[in-house]
């Protein structure tokens, strides 16, 4: 995913060589409009959520682009995460990815025991029901791409029962 200090082609927020963009956005504020691309083509989509149809969806455009398009994603993090985790599987590489994050919106938790996911607003370091197995979870920074969620494991495993 491209960093702020990468250079940039003059007016477009992308840098030099890209040969088109596809802006895709989230939720009911997720907004890529912002995202200019010079005479290069763009293709807009926009999905409410980031489910298995709407990733497949993704992964169909993905899959008739061409090399040197970039993506851009926008909205909420579990979405645009769950979303730059497919383009990673169609082989794109971080460095052709953008994320514009909506950080109001809840996070995803993967319970490492279970493997269910679970919706928050709290922030890392606070707990969490599972909605999978009802453990208590402790919320963490860690964020793996691959699952895209950050991971929870048991508040309370090495405490005596």
């Amino acid at each position: 995913m491209r960093s702020a200090s990468m250079p940039l082609a003059a007016g477009t927020g992308l840098e030099p060589g890209f040969r088109g963009v596809i802006c895709a956005s989230f939720g009911a504020i997720g907004d890529t409009a912002g995202q200019h691309t010079g005479v290069q083509p763009r293709h807009d989509l926009h999905f409410e959520y980031a489910t298995q149809e709407t990733l497949s969806d993704l992964r169909s455009v993905l899959g008739r682009s061409h090399v040197g398009v970039r993506l851009v994603l926008a909205g909420p993090p579990a979405d645009i995460r769950a979303a730059a985790a497919a383009a990673a599987d169609c082989g794109l590489q971080q460095e052709e990815i953008t994320l514009l994050s909506d950080e109001t919106a809840p996070r995803v938790i993967y319970c490492g025991h279970c493997r269910a996911t679970t919706k928050t607003v709290r922030p890392a370091g606070e707990e969490v029901q599972c909605e999978g197995c009802a453990t208590t979870l402790a919320t963490t920074d860690h964020f793996s791409r691959r699952m895209g969620a950050y991971l929870g494991y048991s508040a309370h495993a090495e405490e005596a029962s």
